[in-house]
């Protein structure tokens, strides 16, 4: 597949339009991934579940795509790339319907994780197309523009699903890519035509691709499920801890004997990319994880609309959107490695800053460490997958890619599940030392003292006991991420020394 032809027929306004195209649906697909976190208390009240068990919207969808993306592919060769772009956004807006018609928690499982498979390979297909319909001068500034449709999808997605949330209903969260899907697949079928790569009947690693599915569903379940069901003290657990680990060795090996694997696991032969991957991993899961926590715990213990805590989290936007290019731009003058390192230690120290925050906090000490974290993340995401694609050949570059992609999307998902584990099983824990350290009688009669009576004063100390205890909580899996984040900021100077001026679209061709 030459990615560097340039079609003639798309110049100017077509070509433009093309690209906006390309880029809207990529922003609606990573959108997706975070325009449920604040609807989530929604979602569980209205289905009458657990917070927790409400987790599994976010999950369900990010690991669906995360099994779908290494499909990408052989699905693009297989069938053609506008081809499996298109089906793949009519797909996701059917299944984005269902979502919104969903009338129990195990239908919206269901249809998160039909969202999840059709969206998985609309990601790596748009930036494909882009790399494929622009001329070698100008793909860079294609590829900015994707990558600010990358930032700004996880960014506007918490304001989006608030405001929605509380003016209108959760179900709306997902209607709302309806007219959105539909036009994107109608343009790219229309425009792009001439763009169409060339089909093979490509050989499916059937075998391999039945254990991916395997190993990731089981590895989820065991999160999803694991602290509601005591963890390895039950049976099922137990079960699915082992069919994840034995699924896991069995599929690596399956993968590296394969003539045709599914997932080309030979890359990790590059130290380069084996460490820049495995820190932008830890770096996108404790990022993830804390962007699922902040809007529950805002809400549950402090009381703020959905609105608001959507728009506290994305405060981060302003610093990710003025960073990008600048960052874009010294990836090709300064050591990449120091700049990741930079990213990912500022996180750890804007992290750390959540650790101390308190139950009668202001707007605006919460906002801080969100707004630090915005001039971060272009720090640790550009140069992080600079140096993991630049390390490969360009024949490996959808490979690379796809593999990318996978264990970003699945550190999230994992990272989602650990964060709300920790933070329901801390939180039980908390409240039994805080009650143990309380002396209720006395609390009690304080409280009847200033006119609250016997009920009154017992609902009133559980209430404080149940936000103390949640926040504490939340500053105890605060601190353990900012340890990881940390950990990937030095974990990174394992990397040998990347070349200078060598960005990942470079060596594209």
């Amino acid at each position: 597949m030459n990615q560097t032809t340039v079609f003639s027929d798309l110049k100017g306004g077509r070509l433009m339009l093309a690209a906006f195209v390309l880029a809207l649906a990529n922003f609606m697909v990573v959108l997706d991934m975070t325009i449920a976190n604040v609807s989530v208390p929604h979602i569980a009240g209205s289905l009458a579940v657990s917070s927790s068990q409400g987790t599994w919207v976010i999950t369900s969808y990010a690991v669906a795509e995360a099994i779908c993306v290494p499909l990408t592919g052989w699905l693009a060769g297989r069938f053609g790339a506008v081809q499996t772009f298109g089906v793949s956004l009519l797909g996701f807006t059917i299944f984005s319907i269902l979502c919104g018609l969903s009338t129990s928690l195990e239908m919206l499982v269901m249809c998160r994780i039909g969202q999840g498979l059709f969206g998985g390979p609309i990601m790596p297909l748009s930036q494909m197309l882009l790399m494929r319909i622009f001329p070698v001068e100008k793909q860079s500034q294609a590829m900015g523009m994707w990558a600010m449709t990358t930032v700004l999808g996880p960014i506007l997605g918490p304001i989006l699903g608030g405001t929605i949330s509380d003016n209108w209903s959760w179900h709306w969260i997902f209607f709302i890519n309806i007219p959105v899907g539909l036009a994107c697949a109608f343009a790219v079928m229309r425009l792009l035509k001439s763009a169409e790569t060339p089909t093979n009947k490509l050989k499916i690693d059937l075998g391999g691709l039945l254990l991916l599915v395997l190993w990731i569903a089981a590895l989820q379940l065991m999160l999803d499920l694991g602290h509601e069901r005591d963890w390895f003290n039950n049976p099922f657990i137990v079960i699915l801890a082992i069919t994840a680990f034995v699924g896991l060795i069995i599929f690596t090996i399956w993968e590296l004997t394969d003539k045709y694997p599914i997932v080309n696991l030979k890359i990790f032969r590059y130290r380069e990319f084996t460490i820049s991957v495995l820190a932008l991993a830890f770096g996108f899961g404790a990022f993830f994880g804390s962007i699922v926590l902040i809007p529950q715990w805002l809400q549950i213990n402090l009381g703020y609309t959905a609105t608001w805590a959507g728009l506290l989290t994305a405060t981060m936007g302003f610093g990710s959107l003025t960073m990008s290019p600048v960052v874009a731009k010294l990836a090709t003058k300064c050591d990449q490695r120091a700049l990741a390192s930079f990213g990912l230690c500022l996180l750890g120290g804007v992290t750390l800053m959540r650790a101390f925050w308190t139950t009668d906090a202001d707007f605006m000490s919460l906002a801080w460490p969100q707004i630090i974290q915005g001039f971060a993340i272009p720090f640790f995401f550009i140069p992080l997958s600079n140096m993991a694609l630049s390390a490969v050949r360009p024949d490996e570059m959808a490979s690379a890619a796809g593999l990318m992609n996978f264990l970003r999307t699945m550190a999230g998902a994992i990272g989602a599940s650990i964060a709300v584990t920790i933070w329901d099983d801390h939180a039980k824990v908390s409240r039994a030392e805080l009650a143990g350290s309380l002396n209720i009688d006395e609390t009690k009669n304080t409280l009847m003292g200033i006119g609250l009576n016997d009920q009154g004063a017992i609902a009133y100390i559980i209430s404080l006991l149940d936000k103390e205890s949640y926040t504490v909580s939340a500053d105890y899996v605060f601190f353990t991420m900012s340890l990881v984040f940390f950990f990937a900021g030095l974990i990174i100077w394992l990397c040998p020394k990347p070349k200078k001026g060598v960005s990942a679209g470079e060596h594209m061709h």
